[in-house]
């Protein structure tokens, strides 16, 4: 199998994308062949996209994909073509986090989902050579190719296979772990984001933090995934009470529409205060979300922790930025601050578990999504960055394959 198809590419790290034609390399066994319907629009997409978070000119990026199997390799039994898959990330299935059921914690997640490789696994062990990121681009022809996607047959290697998938194109290649199965029924465009950013801001409340039912939440973001975590302590876990904090006094009256009790604007200097205050008599919030990847507002969320307070962040900020913790007040009260990584999920569990709270109204994504034709991407992305858009999804019917 080998063919040409429309992608959108990065040509250069300045945040801009060009529809451009890409070959795809010849499918391996443990990989599957898909084509795009539709994919969501995620700030890491735009991260890699100006360099933020790693990533090579000519990149082809995309991760939460939603489409239909056309083709996939010897070693892969879960699914036929004709079946409908949602796309997220990828893992080894095979190193202890991935056997305990936290494949988003893969001892390969960083260079599986960020390398822009296909993955190349060495004779012993679990990690990637350090130089995984630019390797590959230093030469041109290796067999099989290290790339799933290429400018040409034999041509220069593209920095794909993001988060397994690089869902920005109409056919494109995922690796085995990537791909979940769905109903015949399922709406792809709807459940497209599912992918990455939905299960991210659920998983973080119902995995990582394990919101208890009649505790308070606070959720600070709510952008898409920062929604997604209002939705989940509110209307699945059963928080009783559910904080929004965020810039936009919109975006505060839509969560409290999807289930917050209050909202907060977070440009001012008393919002752990506020927060402490909603709370009372308790000393603070029982547990905490960060969804904006700023570490003024990661300060403030553990700030605003009451004992026994739980906090988690999933907003990336890039390689290099550091959050405080005054270490008195920290021990004294037993706070906890947690990393999440894709909300700690399972996504051949979790991704189906949300498909079924959305169909009971308990995860009502689509009040927060609009959808964009490919044609239309420079809005999509443009949309997303000024906050029009909360999530963007991109529609790839009518684009040649």
């Amino acid at each position: 199998m080998s063919r040409t198809t429309t992608a959108l590419v990065v040509p250069e790290l300045n945040g801009t994308f060009e529809l451009q034609e890409v070959y795809l390399n010849t499918l391996q066994p443990d990989e599957v062949l898909v084509e795009i319907h539709a994919s969501g629009v995620c700030h890491t997409d735009l991260s890699c996209s100006t360099g933020v978070l790693p990533c090579v000119a000519g990149a082809v990026l995309g991760h939460e994909g939603a489409g239909v199997v056309l083709d996939m390799g010897s070693a892969v039994t879960h699914v036929a073509p004709g079946d409908k898959v949602l796309l997220s990330f990828s893992y080894c299935e095979t190193c202890p986090q991935c056997k305990a059921g936290h494949p988003a914690y893969c001892y390969t997640m960083t260079q599986r989902n960020f390398g822009g490789i296909r993955p190349v696994l060495p004779a012993k062990g679990y990690a990637l050579p350090t130089h995984a990121f630019i390797a590959p681009f230093e030469h041109k022809i290796c067999d099989p190719p290290h790339t799933s996607m290429s400018t040409a047959k034999g041509g220069r290697p593209i920095f794909s296979s993001f988060f397994g998938q690089s869902s920005f194109a109409r056919n494109t290649i995922a690796q085995r772990s990537s791909v979940v199965k769905v109903p015949a029924d399922t709406d792809l465009e709807v459940y497209a984001s599912l992918g990455c950013g939905m299960q991210t801001g659920a998983g973080a409340v119902l995995n990582s933090l394990n919101v208890r039912a009649g505790s308070s939440v606070a959720v600070f973001g709510v952008g898409s995934v920062g929604m997604a975590a209002v939705m989940a302590a509110a209307k699945i876990a059963g928080a009783s009470t559910v904080i929004a904090i965020d810039l936009q006094q919109s975006r505060l009256d839509l969560a409290v529409k999807l289930g917050a009790t209050h909202g907060v604007l977070g440009g001012s200097s008393d919002v752990a205060a506020q927060i402490r205050k909603i709370c009372e008599p308790a000393l603070g919030v029982d547990y905490a979300v960060d969804c904006s990847g700023v570490p003024a507002v990661v300060n403030t969320m553990i700030e605003s922790l009451g004992i026994k307070g739980r906090a988690s962040a999933v907003g990336a900020p890039g390689p290099g930025k550091y959050a405080q913790v005054e270490i008195m007040n920290h021990l004294g009260f037993g706070r906890e601050f947690v990393g999440c990584t894709e909300g700690d999920s399972n996504p051949s569990e979790f991704i189906p578990f949300l498909m079924k709270m959305h169909q009971r109204g308990q995860f009502p994504l689509d009040q927060f999504t609009t959808f964009y034709d490919v044609a239309d991407f420079k809005q999509a992305f443009e949309d997303t960055k000024s906050g029009k858009a909360i999530k963007a999804v991109l529609r790839w019917g009518n684009v040649k394959a």
